[in-house]
């Protein structure tokens, strides 16, 4: 329990100290940003600080820092360390980074922020990784809660459309096209703070339920060895599986939406750094929780971090009212992470094939097709048609790939303005290693071929091969920006929206 508050208090007082460092490194002033200077009254305009906040902490968050901390308490309480550090000194500085570049490129996404740092071909390649990536994160997160409603409805004794699971598709689709379709702050504006506000609630309420009901939090000291129940290894699924409780790359998706918003640059290290900080702090609660209430083996038997231990946990730490709140949480953060990813997507093809967005014609010709596709692929998967449960298995490994490419881009960024680029340097080659050894032992990548199986079915991991390869394979990336920086003498070509 003691490592519990300690780590809170790293994570409150990492907020204060590296990430007002982080903050001064890239150095926000007084210019105009692109919310007053564009201002298209739909992407572009100016919103109050607090509702910024709050938006951005829904937008990254929804329901990643629940799931994947729980299934990170499968390793018991060495999770909190990731989750402590990787935060501080990774996710926060990934996010700011990937909102200030943004809000200095007048608000442009991700994947051109990329190809003004790391070259056309980067470029190239993120646009058409974050429209995949997006597009596909959208219709999942309109298909689960579907899913979800349509059992609630069964469950509790209801006949005819209301146990329709396509019905529910339907209608969630249409939130999500006028979610997409309207400006900012008609819907997403105005909702995300309420879902945010209960999303902090939840994590409250379970922090406060966790000692009022007599579970004890174990100690990191005492059990600083590998929990989990079938051996799997911590490096690196373990940093992979919490994901968004420490870092993930589809928060540099969101952040843009953000960056279009700010009254002022010096708002960032609150938005940015802030918001993934409070994630940070909402997967440690949910991780105690996990290591607190279950067995490593309970709670693989209930499967991991899911919606079934979501509800069990709220029901156990808050009796009824967690039980509404859990609901809410497993259908509401799923679709406010639809929606923005929806948003996102279309933003993403503006920007690439310059396409302007403050005519209701412009946004029609993205959000059709983007929608159009998203209804395709969920239709067919609530019909049966469709499985793409396969392809879902590599967002966990694709998602942290993003994050440091991200971070890579970042460091070439602060090299040009001769800053300190250790500061997302050393997180970015982390993340490297993290990623290319995980491509080597997952089961979905290349550990399908590396490993094998026990006769009982175990799976015994090639670490022999796949730890050296990634740790080679870090210590090259970085040796290439080393190398890149020392033949690179003038600033990147700046190519912004309006241009």
């Amino acid at each position: 329990m003691i490592s519990f508050f300690i780590c809170l208090a790293l994570l409150i007082g990492g907020y204060f100290t590296y990430g007002s460092l982080v903050d001064r490194t890239f150095g926000p002033d007084d210019r105009e940003t692109p919310a007053v200077k564009i201002n298209d009254g739909v992407d572009y305009m100016v919103l109050p600080q607090w509702k910024l906040f709050m938006i951005q902490l829904l937008n990254i968050a929804g329901l990643g820092p629940i799931f994947g901390a729980l299934s990170g308490a499968l390793w018991g309480p060495v999770v909190f360390l990731w989750i402590t550090f990787g935060t501080i000194f990774a996710g926060a500085v990934h996010d700011y980074f990937s909102g200030m570049l943004s809000e200095r490129n007048e608000g442009a996404s991700i994947s051109e922020i990329s190809g003004i740092y790391l070259g056309g071909t980067m470029k190239n390649v993120m646009r058409v990784f974050s429209v995949v990536l997006l597009i596909m994160v959208g219709t999942v997160f309109a298909v689960g809660p579907a899913g979800l409603i349509q059992l609630l409805f069964s469950n509790g004794g209801s006949t005819g459309i209301l146990t329709n699971k396509l019905f529910w598709l339907v209608l969630i689709l249409v939130y999500y096209f006028i979610a997409t379709f309207l400006s900012i702050d008609k819907i997403i504006g105005k909702i995300y703070p309420v879902f945010g506000i209960c999303l902090i609630i939840m994590a409250v309420g379970v922090a406060v339920g966790i000692f009022t009901k007599g579970y004890v939090i174990p100690e990191i000291w005492n059990n600083f060895t590998n929990m989990h129940p079938q051996g799997t290894p911590i490096w690196s699924f373990m940093f992979i599986t919490v994901a968004c409780g420490a870092i993930s790359g589809f928060h540099a998706t969101q952040s843009p939406l953000m960056a279009r918003c700010m009254k002022s640059e010096k708002q960032g290290h609150f938005v940015f750094y802030g918001a993934m900080v409070s994630e940070g702090i909402i997967a440690l609660v949910w991780a105690a929780a996990g290591c607190a209430i279950y067995t490593g083996a309970d709670l693989l038997a209930m499967g991991g971090g899911g919606s079934t231990t979501v509800y069990d946990v709220c029901s156990k730490t808050m009796g009824g009212v967690g039980i509404a709140l859990a609901m809410l949480g497993v259908i509401a953060c799923p679709i406010t992470s639809g929606d923005t990813a929806f948003r996102s997507a279309r933003l993403v093809l503006a920007d690439w094939f310059h396409i302007e967005q403050k005519s209701i014609k412009g946004r029609l010709m993205l959000c059709i097709p983007v929608l159009g596709i998203g209804a395709i692929l969920g239709v067919g998967n609530a019909l049966g048609k469709i499985d793409y449960t396969i392809i879902w298995r590599y967002f966990s490994w694709t998602n942290q790939t993003l994050a440091m490419i991200v971070l890579w881009a970042a460091s070439m960024y602060l090299f040009y303005e001769k800053k300190n680029y250790w500061i997302t340097a050393v997180p970015a080659t982390f993340m490297s290693a993290v990623s290319i050894t995980y491509f080597m032992l997952g089961n979905e990548c290349l550990g399908q071929f590396l490993n094998h199986k026990t006769a009982d079915g175990a799976v015994v991991y090639n670490t022999a091969v796949a730890y050296p390869v990634g740790i080679i394979a870090a210590a090259l990336f970085l040796g290439i920006f080393l190398y890149s920086i020392k033949k690179r003498d003038v600033k990147p070509q700046y190519e912004t929206l309006g241009k």
